[in-house]
């Protein structure tokens, strides 16, 4: 399996056409359609469903595309880190996190190492725990910045100095903007909008567990999110109030949204946790010291 028959499976799986797949590459549709043909008798298995004039894939292909995006994201990954010259500190590392204020600390320590480096480049990956902790696995981040506690066990961290701070996000209009703090028993009946993860068993569900407190079917949850500010549009109409942490979206005088914070109150530290025994890049090794230097500092 090569990784340029790969490139070619996946521009057909984007395109959704042999045709313009072939004037993407540079190929001819008979050769192209011959490549892929030859990597389906390789896996045994049917990757696309032909019709006249397009192709979609097959449950097969979805399992191939995201494993062939996985490995050629890896192969990048590795040829930038041998790509840097002699004696200069260059290429690229890897970051994924979750949306929290921690992120701040990551853009410091960024700022100065580009300062002091310009060679090293950044790429940041949005995601869960559960999605950052995967794709550390595999290799394809260096780094995860999670919120805590999480079990992190099989990972080596550094837990930040700073803390993200759990409230109500609403619009300024709603009666719960009059309150200072939000208890338990404010949200009772309320429209209420959560993060995804609190339905599952995760550990920003057990942190909100104790605090909501064990009469769920109190609680009129209408709508679920992964994306902190997808649910910062659906509050800023009225359509309820959002669990959620400080400082991501905007609460500011000429925001239409306000942040109270929960009471008691409850807060969450944020960990940069990497895979035992991973070999660093020189770029990444020089982060994690900065990062270890910011924090100690």
């Amino acid at each position: 399996m090569e990784l340029r028959v790969l490139r070619y499976f996946l521009t057909v799986a984007r395109e959704g056409s042999f045709t313009k797949a072939s004037n993407l590459l540079h190929v001819s549709q008979p050769a192209l359609s011959k490549q892929i043909m030859d990597l389906e008798n390789e896996l045994e298995s049917k990757l696309f469903i032909r019709c006249s004039h397009s192709v979609k894939l097959t449950e097969d292909g979805f399992l191939l595309k995201r494993r062939a995006e996985e490995i050629l994201e890896i192969t990048e990954k590795t040829r930038s880190e041998f790509s840097h010259k002699r004696g200069e500190i260059a290429g690229e590392i890897y970051i994924g996190a979750g949306e929290t204020n921690g992120i701040r600390t990551i853009a410091d320590v960024a700022c100065k190492l580009r300062e002091e480096h310009p060679a090293i480049t950044f790429n940041f990956h949005s995601g869960n725990a559960s999605d950052i902790m995967e794709r550390l696995d595999k290799g394809l981040l260096d780094f995860g910045l999670i919120i805590q506690p999480a079990d992190i066990s099989k990972y080596d961290s550094i837990t930040l100095p700073n803390k993200d701070i759990w409230g109500v996000l609403m619009n300024k209009k709603s009666p719960l903007a009059k309150k200072k703090a939000i208890k338990r028993e404010d949200l009772f009946g309320e429209p209420l909008i959560m993060s995804k993860q609190i339905a599952k068993r995760t550990s920003v569900r057990d942190v909100l567990a104790q605090w909501l407190g064990p009469d769920i079917k109190k609680y009129n949850v209408i709508a679920r999110y992964n994306l902190l500010f997808n649910a910062s549009v659906m509050a800023s109409k009225c359509m309820g109030y959002v669990i959620g942490l400080d400082g991501i979206v905007d609460t500011s005088a000429n925001s239409a949204l306000c942040f109270r914070p929960l009471m008691p109150k409850l807060e969450a530290e944020m960990g940069i946790i990497w895979k035992k025994g991973r070999l660093f890049s020189a770029p990444a090794s020089l982060f994690l010291t900065k990062i270890r230097e910011h924090c100690s500092g």
